[in-house]
């Protein structure tokens, strides 16, 4: 599956820091994700966006999802505090890949998945997966990861083959 567009973060210029994101909270994960996916598409299809005909999937990859929220979390119920409700909603990465797949028209599937192996190897099998079967043209492929003490790092790539703008 050929590689349309991509996007990173952080690229140069990210200086500031990553956008936050309605209903998104405490953690960079769901902004970055937002940040990639929107470098990847506008670069693959530019302001008109993703043509109504084509069904692009999203394939989110990540080994730990939202560490920073999770770990706000268990550290307020260690502490005896309260979680208010947007952690239960932002901590499963496919609140975020629903966000991008409503916020671009996207018409595909949306799979997240924790690797076992290779996590863009993986993501891109899973993707083969979702073209073969015939439930998606492309793939939004989106791997994040947070580290407990360093920058949360992140890539999207248009895999497949939509309509060309």
């Amino acid at each position: 599956m050929g590689e349309r567009a991509r996007g990173s973060w952080p690229e140069v210029g990210d200086d500031d820091g990553v956008a936050g994101v309605p209903g998104f909270v405490h953690s960079d994960f769901a902004p970055v994700v937002v940040a990639v996916a929107q470098r990847c598409l506008e670069r693959g299809y530019g302001a008109a966006g993703v043509p109504a005909g084509v069904r692009t999937g999203i394939v989110l990859v990540s080994a730990s999802g939202d560490l920073a929220s999770a770990q706000h979390v268990r550290a307020s119920v260690e502490a005896g505090g309260r979680v208010g409700p947007l952690f239960f909603f932002q901590s499963v990465p496919n609140s975020v890949a629903g966000h991008i797949a409503a916020r671009w028209h996207l018409r595909g599937p949306v799979v997240c998945l924790s690797p076992t192996g290779d996590p863009y190897a993986d993501g891109v099998a899973e993707a083969d997966l979702l073209r073969d079967d015939g439930d998606a043209d492309e793939v939004l492929l989106i791997l994040i990861e947070q580290a407990p003490d360093g920058p949360t790092e992140a890539v999207a790539v248009l895999l497949g083959g939509g309509v060309r703008p």
